[in-house]
């Protein structure tokens, strides 16, 4: 297993825990932070039970902020919207596997488009699923929660999960990055970290610190 010190551990900041009555103020904080990427989780209220927003305001936040936009399509046949989300400025782009019939087609199609594609497992779906798409991929995303909806707890066995995909990029020498995302918090960052992650998602764990700056620094700390 890689050490963390070995490995530059980024924190994407959920958008979904941000304020949108200040969106732009949000995105600035957010950037002036350090954050490395912007996690933006789309949800259609039927894969998982919640909405949020769609390519509009995905293109909109693309033109209030340099972060790269790691956008998370927690929808129903994600293949439909590829095109719309990429245009609108999805530099990274994630669909799940319990969601996508043609997974190879639907990564492909993200590639072809010149955006990174991530492949997302649900907390009770095996780490095997990923076995014949991992080497075409360029992250997978460990939900450590059930989707749909913020401020849940950590699920304390997705750790083994971690461990294991960090195992199989390893023993195939790819350069696949690990995101995780759900309850990831300053007090167990480093654990996640240290299992495997490359990407931490923070959502109200972020949101909610007030000082973007300090939260950050403490969590840089964290991991040093």
């Amino acid at each position: 297993m890689n050490k963390t010190k070995k490995r530059k551990v980024l924190i994407a900041p959920s958008l979904l825990s941000a304020s949108f009555l200040d969106l732009r103020k949000e995105l600035k904080d957010t950037e002036d932070a350090g954050a490395g990427l912007l996690h933006v989780d789309i949800m259609d209220g039927h894969f998982v039970p919640n909405m949020t927003i769609g390519p509009f305001v995905v293109e909109a936040i693309r033109k209030a902020t340099s972060l790269p936009l790691d956008v998370h399509l927690m929808i129903e046949q994600p293949e439909r919207y590829i095109d719309d989300f990429i245009s609108a400025g999805a530099d990274y782009l994630t669909v799940h596997e319990e969601a996508s019939v043609h997974l190879n087609r639907t990564v492909d199609r993200i590639r072809e488009r010149g955006a990174k594609a991530g492949v997302s497992l649900n907390p009770s779906s095996p780490v095997c699923l990923l076995d014949s798409i991992i080497e075409y991929i360029d992250m997978v995303l460990i939900m450590s929660v059930n989707p749909g909806f913020g401020g849940q707890s950590f699920i304390g066995n997705s750790l083994e999960k971690i461990k294991a995909v960090r195992e199989m990029i390893n023993k195939r020498g790819l350069g696949v990055v690990i995101e995780v995302d759900g309850g990831v918090k300053p007090g167990n960052a480093r654990t996640v970290a240290d299992a495997g992650a490359d990407i931490l998602v923070m959502g109200s764990a972020f949101y909610g610190a007030g000082d973007y700056k300090a939260l950050m620094a403490g969590v840089r700390k964290t991991l040093s």
